[in-house]
């Protein structure tokens, strides 16, 4: 009698334990998944801090940045709940962006395992989406007057 019930605890644990749990996308070691403000100090314990001239007053959208590294982070909220994140790169060089875009997009295709959607591939426009269990990563390099490079994340 002890044994079965605790096959039974064992599977009904299985169960629960199984597919019913949404998955999150992962920012640098940080899951999509925790409340906003939370996401925010977690951010700021790494070095962010919040750029007040371009974040909202109802902080729906909240840029943050950090002084030693070439990108700033924009953070959209939807009831307290992060729903993206961009990543926008400052580079003065057409050649360091194709490079930088390069090594981001064979770095993505290690880590999750998958090939990307090209929605755009050309020399100096280049747009690869990633599917992950949580969400979408869009890396976009667009090389006009002003080099640009950027990464979504965006939660399913």
């Amino acid at each position: 009698m002890k044994k079965l019930f605790i096959a039974v605890v064992a599977i009904a644990a299985l169960c629960a334990c199984g597919n019913g749990e949404k998955k999150y996308l992962d920012y640098r070691g940080l899951s999509m998944g925790m409340p906003f403000k939370t996401f925010c100090d977690s951010l700021a314990a790494r070095g962010f801090a919040i750029d007040s001239a371009k974040t909202d007053s109802n902080f729906a959208r909240v840029s943050m940045y950090h002084p030693n590294l070439n990108y700033r982070l924009m953070l959209a909220q939807r009831n307290d709940t992060l729903v993206a994140l961009q990543e926008n790169y400052t580079i003065s060089t057409n050649d360091s962006t194709r490079k930088m875009w390069q090594q981001m997009h064979d770095a993505f295709e290690e880590q999750l395992d998958a090939w990307p959607n090209m929605l755009k591939d050309g020399k100096d426009h280049r747009i690869a989406k990633f599917e992950d269990k949580g969400g979408f990563i869009t890396l976009t390099l667009e090389n006009t007057y002003k080099p640009t490079l950027s990464v979504l994340y965006q939660s399913k």
